[in-house]
Parts: C-alpha cells; sequence; structure tokens
C-alpha cells in the first residue's frame, strides 16, 4: 500500500497538477484564432536554431556533469555522458525528478561505481542550477523591479510561500535536528548494521557532492555553467523571433519571461507541464501580448507557449530515443 500511495505521489500526482493547469489556460482558448495564429505569426525556420541551441545546452550540462565524475574516479567517455542527460529529460517527460536518479543509476552501473557517489555529484550539479537560478532572478529582479512586483501583487501567495518558509519556525527546527542527526551518525560508535548502512550511505552522497571542492577544472566547471544557462536563455530569445508579435522584445523582457519559466519549472510536473506555460503566458502579458487571465487567456501567448513548449518536447523525445537506442546498443557490446 505504502508503495502504491508513493507512486501515486510522485507520478499522477505532477501530472494531474500538470493536466489541470493546461486546461485552465487553455479552455478558454479559441482554438480557431489560436490554429491562426500559428499558421500566420509564425516562421518556423527559426525553431532550426533553437533546437540546436536547446541540443547544445545537453553537451555542456553533460562536460560538466563529466568533471564531476572524474573528481570521484569515475572516467566515463563523454558520449554515453551525453546520452544519460538525454535520458534524464525524456524520463523527467513521464515520471518527473526520476530522470536525475536513472542517469546516476545508468552511469553507476555502466563504470561500476559506487550509485551515492554518482548521486551525490548529481545533487551538487542540481544545487549550482539552483545557484543559478537564485542569482539570475536577484539580478533580473534589479532590471526589472516592475515586472516582479506585478507578478508578486497577481500572486500575492507566492511572496507569502517564500516568507513563510523563511521565518517557519518548523523549518528552522527541521534544519537543526537534521545537522544533530548528522552529527550525531559520523560521531557515534555503533555496531547496528542498519545504522552502519545509513551511514556508509550519507558519506558516499556527502564524498560525491563534496567532490566538486576539490575538482579539478573549477574554471571549467563555471564556464560550462554559464554555457548551459547561456543556451537556455538563448533558445528562448530566438524562438520569440519566430513569432511576429514578440520579435520586437528587449533582452530585457525575454530575460523577465526567462527567469519566470525557470521559477516554473520548478513546480513538479512532467517537463514543466501547464507551470511552464503560465509562467510565460503571465511574462508576456507584462511586455503587451494580451492581459493575463487564468479564464480567457490570451490567444496569441497561448499560442507561443503551446509552440515553443511543445518543439523542445519533441525534441526530447526525440534525443531521448536516440540515448536508449545507444545505451541499448552499449550493454550489448559490453556483454561480448
Amino acid at each position: 500500500m505504502k508503495k502504491v500511495l508513493s507512486a501515486i505521489l510522485k507520478y499522477v500526482v505532477p501530472l494531474i497538477i500538470g493536466v489541470g493547469l493546461c486546461y485552465i489556460l487553455y479552455n478558454g482558448v479559441d482554438l480557431e484564432a489560436a490554429k491562426s495564429t500559428l499558421t500566420n505569426d509564425v516562421n518556423y525556420l527559426w525553431f532550426i536554431p533553437v533546437l540546436c541551441v536547446s541540443t547544445m545546452s545537453h553537451v555542456f550540462r553533460a562536460l560538466r556533469w563529466r568533471l564531476q565524475l572524474r573528481a570521484i574516479d569515475v572516467k566515463t567517455p563523454l558520449h554515453p555522458i551525453v546520452c544519460s542527460i538525454f535520458g534524464t529529460y525524456a524520463v523527467n517527460l513521464v515520471f518527473p525528478r526520476l530522470g536525475e536518479v536513472w542517469r546516476c543509476g545508468y552511469i553507476a552501473q555502466r563504470e561500476k561505481a559506487p550509485f551515492t557517489q554518482v548521486l551525490g555529484s548529481m545533487v551538487a550539479d542540481r544545487l549550482s542550477d539552483t545557484i543559478t537560478v537564485l542569482a539570475l532572478t536577484v539580478g533580473t529582479f534589479f532590471l526589472a523591479q516592475d515586472a516582479f512586483y506585478s507578478f508578486l501583487d497577481t500572486y500575492p501567495q507566492v511572496k507569502d510561500g517564500l516568507v513563510g518558509m523563511v521565518t517557519s519556525w518548523k523549518v528552522w527546527a527541521a534544519g537543526v535536528v537534521g545537522v544533530a542527526a548528522l552529527v550525531w551518525l559520523f560521531t557515534s560508535k555503533t555496531e547496528n548494521k542498519l545504522v552502519l548502512k545509513v551511514k556508509d550511505m550519507v558519506k558516499g552522497l556527502w564524498d560525491g557532492f563534496a567532490a566538486i571542492m576539490h575538482m579539478e577544472g573549477k574554471w571549467w566547471f563555471l564556464f560550462y555553467t554559464v554555457c548551459i544557462w547561456g543556451c537556455y536563455f538563448l533558445q528562448l530569445y530566438i524562438a520569440a523571433q519566430a513569432f511576429t508579435f514578440t520579435s520586437g522584445l528587449s533582452m530585457l523582457a525575454v530575460l523577465v519571461l526567462f527567469v519566470l519559466s525557470s521559477i516554473g519549472m520548478g513546480v513538479p510536473t512532467n517537463g514543466g507541464l501547464g507551470a511552464w506555460h503560465m509562467a510565460i503566458i503571465f511574462g508576456l502579458s507584462l511586455y503587451g501580448v494580451g492581459v493575463f487571465s487564468a479564464t480567457h487567456p490570451d490567444t496569441q501567448a497561448s499560442a507561443f507557449a503551446m509552440l515553443v513548449w511543445g518543439i523542445q518536447t519533441l525534441l526530447l523525445i526525440v534525443l531521448g530515443i536516440y540515448a536508449y537506442v545507444f545505451i541499448a546498443l552499449d550493454k550489448k557490446k559490453s556483454t561480448h
């Protein structure tokens, strides 16, 4: 029963949230008008460089992760790491957040490396992304304060939630208990097999996480991070050029869209389904593309979000199929 409930929480609930958000957003859209927009107001040739830049973002992510893997003495060739990244996003389309665990399992099994250390390197990888998003959010906030104040005025629950999280005694108490538990775990002397197993797991996870501090190529790590997020921004900026009603947006406007959509990707849905759309549609409304409304969404903004997300998702599916074929052939070759 616990396994069933866990599976529902992990896989069914995110799908329901995503589909629900999409229903709310697109239920009131004039489909004929949206079809006309997609037919007459889009230059699809712009999506060729969008797909190229999007693919390169995955390659840069693989290059960055390879630095961390080498720091824990996992010397995997680049191609399998790239395919693991391709596969990660494809898996996330079906099972949100499971893709990261899958890629760690694949690399750990392929290289016969400790899973917990590989997982720790992935946690550090994702933490660096979180820090990047925070830095971009803070920087963009100072550059476009009016847009963010409008966002917080429209969704006061977001501001209330952030303030509540920082000031909640429960959060601080949980942090203190967690630190105390870790201190006890590593200072206590016990022969209990379960405690020792947990201790080994936590140590392996920490070793993989801390490897970022003593790995070679720290400047390369920073460079690849800039490349990854530069690609993310660039693909959205290029996509904006494809539409007649967004081609005139400034880089700052696209940066606001980018930050809002990055925050939206934090919502646990399948590949950002619904949450990404809502963030983009709201962001576009800040710069004159329609008026944001959950019940009567703007046709042009809705078409923009639908098409850009759809093309990106199609790319992830294609890259996922490529990764699946490569991994299957790679496993077959390794058995001979």
